[in-house]
């Protein structure tokens, strides 16, 4: 027998009021709160809190909070995920992050639509979201439902995300769209004229381990 939930995660359309999703969403707004609440001078609660948002123990990922989210069960994250203040992530479909993946603030993810037949609008679709390893996504980015970005892209700030975006590339706009390929001038400078020196470059060796 099809659940809801089936239908959910193949791209049915859905209600989400039966099968125990109101009181799952409930549990997230009571955690959503909780980490919203959380104290700065206390890292461990918080990410007790942030382990218990995923359903994993193992999620090596910080919240600035506020952050919002429908589910997050639905999200899984890579390790040393940053996410910055008031970002919104609507997973009622997955959402999947790669390692070292960074959010500036007000970033919103949508895995959810509804049809524009008006007569339909009243269900829902998920198309899911897989973000790569090492991207980071500007402030104020939305990136739409079924978008996936390839490992190491840059989106810019304000951006509205409605496609697929390659690995390895700067892309800005609305609609988003690549600007240019990360290239040599990037690998040795991180802003405009400013050189990486050799205290960066040993710093970013010690904080991946090396």
């Amino acid at each position: 027998m099809t659940t809801m939930k089936d239908r959910i995660f193949g791209g049915k359309l859905f209600t989400d009021m039966c099968e125990g999703m109101p009181e799952e969403r409930t549990n997230a707004k009571k955690l959503q709160l909780e980490l919203n609440n959380s104290s700065p001078e206390d890292p461990k609660a918080r990410m007790e809190i942030i382990q218990k948002i995923f359903g994993t123990t193992e999620a090596g990922c910080w919240i600035e909070p506020p952050f919002y989210f429908a589910y997050g069960t639905h999200i899984k994250p890579g390790n040393g995920v940053y996410i910055n203040v008031n970002c919104t992530f609507i997973d009622d479909g997955l959402i999947t992050l790669g390692d070292h993946v960074m959010f500036g603030p007000c970033v919103t993810i949508a895995t959810v639509g509804h049809p524009i037949n008006p007569e339909m609008r009243m269900y829902m679709y998920t198309d899911a979201v897989e973000i790569g390893n090492n991207c980071w996504i500007g402030a104020n980015a939305v990136i739409c439902p079924g978008v996936h970005i390839g490992d190491n892209t840059v989106i810019g700030a304000g951006s509205i995300v409605t496609s697929d975006i390659p690995a390895n590339v700067v892309a800005a706009g609305n609609p988003c769209r690549v600007i240019r390929e990360i290239n040599e001038h990037d690998m040795q400078y991180y802003y405009k004229d400013r050189p990486f020196d050799e205290e960066d470059l040993a710093e970013e060796k010690k904080l991946r381990g090396e």
